[in-house]
C-alpha cells in the first residue's frame, strides 16, 4: 500500500508546483496597452434636419362652371401655360341661343317702355285738360315702372347668359404647370366637375414642424437663432441639396396640442421648375458652434440608454457617464459629465472591465480627427 501513496504525493506535488508557476508568471504579466485620448475641442457646423412637405405658390383647381360637352382640350399635361390662355373649350351653341333669346326680351322690354312713355304724355295731357282723372295718371306712371323693371331684369337675364358663354372657355388664371386631365374631347361636363389643377412653381413653400423645446432652445436668446436665420438649405428625397438657399419667411401663431410642435414656412427660388407641388425633403438649419467638446463613438459605451466612457485614473479604468448633445459624424458633441482635461480610452472599451489597470498611449490628436466633418 505505501508503494502506491508515495507516487500519488509526488503527483500532486508536481500540478500545485505547475500551478503556482503559472500564477506566479501571470502576476508578472504587463498591463494591456491601450490607446488614450482628451475629450477634442473644434467649432463644429452642426446641421439640424427636419421633414418638410413642399407646396408651389399657387395650386389651384380649374373647374367647369357650365354644364355642357367638351369640344376642345387646347393644352397638354405638364405645359406651361400663361395667365389668361383658354385652356379648355365647352360647346357654346346652346349658350349662344339663350343669350340671344335673352336680348331680344330686353327689346322687347325697351320697346314696352317706350310705349308706356308715350302712354304716359298722353294721360298727363288729358289729366290737364281735366278729360280724365288724376287715377289715370297714376296707371299710366305705374305702367312705366313696370316696364322699367322689365328692363332691368332683361338686361340681368343677358349678362348671365354672357357669362355662362363666355365660361364654355375656360383660361388659365395664372402662370403655371397644367396637372393631370382626366377628360377627353366628347366628354359631358357637368357644372363644378375638375378639368385639371394649375401649379405655379416658380416659387415653392417648404412647410416644418419644430418641436417645443426646439423653439424655446433657439429663440430664447441665449443661442444663435436658427429659426430667424435667413438662409436655410433644402435636401432632396434622394439625398442631394437643391442649389438655391431658401429663407424663412413665417411662423404659426400657435402649437399643435397634439404634436406638441409649431409649423414654419421657408420659401424658395425654383426658376427651373425642379421642385414640384406635393413633393417632400428636408429642411437643413445650420448652428455653428465654437470650442464644442466631441467624443468618439467608437470611444463611448451604452449601457440601458446611457453613454458611458472609460476614464484612465492613475492607470485605472472606471466607467464615467456623460450627457450628449447630438451626434456629429462619427463623434458625439458633449452637453454634460465630461471636459477637456479628461484622460479616455479610445477605442477596444469593449474588452475593458472597470477598475482594470491598462498601460495607457497617447494619441495625437491629428490621429483622432481624421473622421471629423469638414466645415
Amino acid at each position: 500500500m505505501r508503494r502506491f501513496v508515495i507516487p500519488l504525493l509526488s503527483l500532486a506535488f508536481f500540478y500545485w508546483n505547475c500551478s503556482h508557476s503559472s500564477e506566479k508568471n501571470e502576476a508578472h504579466d504587463p498591463p494591456e496597452i491601450f490607446k488614450v485620448i482628451h475629450p477634442l475641442r473644434q467649432n463644429v457646423d452642426l446641421k439640424i434636419d427636419y421633414t418638410a412637405g413642399i407646396k408651389a405658390l399657387k395650386n389651384v383647381e380649374i373647374r367647369a362652371r357650365v354644364e355642357g360637352y367638351l369640344d376642345q382640350i387646347m393644352v397638354d399635361e405638364g405645359q406651361q401655360v400663361k395667365k389668361g390662355q383658354v385652356l379648355f373649350k365647352i360647346n357654346d351653341e346652346e349658350y349662344k341661343a339663350s343669350l340671344a333669346k335673352a336680348r331680344a326680351l330686353l327689346k322687347v322690354a325697351e320697346a314696352e317702355l317706350a310705349s308706356a312713355l308715350i302712354e304716359l304724355d298722353r294721360v298727363r295731357l288729358l289729366v290737364d285738360k281735366n278729360v280724365v282723372t288724376r287715377t289715370e295718371l297714376d296707371l299710366a306712371q305705374a305702367k312705366v315702372e313696370i316696364a322699367k323693371a322689365k328692363i332691368e331684369e332683361a338686361k340681368a337675364e343677358e349678362a348671365r347668359d354672357l357669362i355662362k358663354l363666355a365660361n364654355t372657355e375656360i383660361r388659365s388664371p395664372f402662370d403655371g404647370i397644367i396637372n393631370l386631365i382626366p377628360f377627353k374631347i366628347g366628354s359631358l361636363i357637368r357644372e363644378g366637375d375638375l378639368l385639371t389643377t394649375l401649379s405655379d412653381v416658380s416659387r415653392v413653400y417648404a412647410y416644418y414642424n419644430v418641436s417645443e423645446v426646439e423653439y424655446l432652445e433657439n429663440l430664447s436668446g441665449s443661442r444663435d437663432d436658427s429659426l430667424r436665420q435667413s438662409r436655410v438649405e433644402l435636401v432632396l428625397a434622394d439625398g442631394s441639396v437643391f442649389p438655391v438657399t431658401g429663407k424663412i419667411e413665417t411662423m404659426a401663431g400657435e402649437f399643435d396640442n397634439e404634436t406638441g410642435s409649431i409649423a414654419l414656412r421657408a420659401v424658395f427660388d425654383n426658376k427651373n421648375y425642379l421642385l414640384k407641388h406635393g413633393s417632400t425633403g428636408k429642411i437643413r438649419l445650420h448652428r455653428f458652434l465654437k470650442n464644442a467638446l466631441l467624443v468618439p463613438q467608437k470611444s463611448t459605451l451604452e449601457i440601458q440608454d446611457k453613454l458611458f466612457v472609460f476614464r484612465v485614473e492613475n492607470n485605472i479604468v472606471k466607467l464615467k457617464s456623460f450627457t450628449p448633445y447630438q451626434r456629429y459624424g462619427q463623434y458625439y458633441i458633449v452637453a454634460e459629465g465630461l471636459g477637456s482635461e479628461d484622460l479616455i480610452i479610445y477605442e477596444g472599451v469593449q474588452n475593458l472591465q472597470e477598475g482594470q489597470v491598462i498601460q495607457p498611449q497617447a494619441l495625437a490628436e491629428k490621429d483622432v480627427l481624421i473622421d471629423l466633418p469638414l466645415l
